[in-house]
């Protein structure tokens, strides 16, 4: 799996705080993903970044 977020991202966090080994807030205020493939353990962390995005900024393939 990997993720991606657009530019509806508005730096809420929630992301991080439910997947912060994948995603961060970086210096432009917004989220980051910091890994290039999402680990197997992770995705259902991601997958509930995703699905709770209050913008539906995080895509994930």
């Amino acid at each position: 799996m990997r993720a991606t977020v657009n530019e509806e991202c508005i730096g809420c966090g929630l992301c991080e705080g439910t997947a912060g080994d994948v995603f961060e807030i970086g210096d432009e205020g917004v989220a980051e993903v910091v890994v290039d493939e999402v680990p197997e353990e992770l995705e259902d962390d991601v997958q509930d970044a995703a699905d709770n995005c209050p913008v539906g900024a995080i895509e994930l393939e």
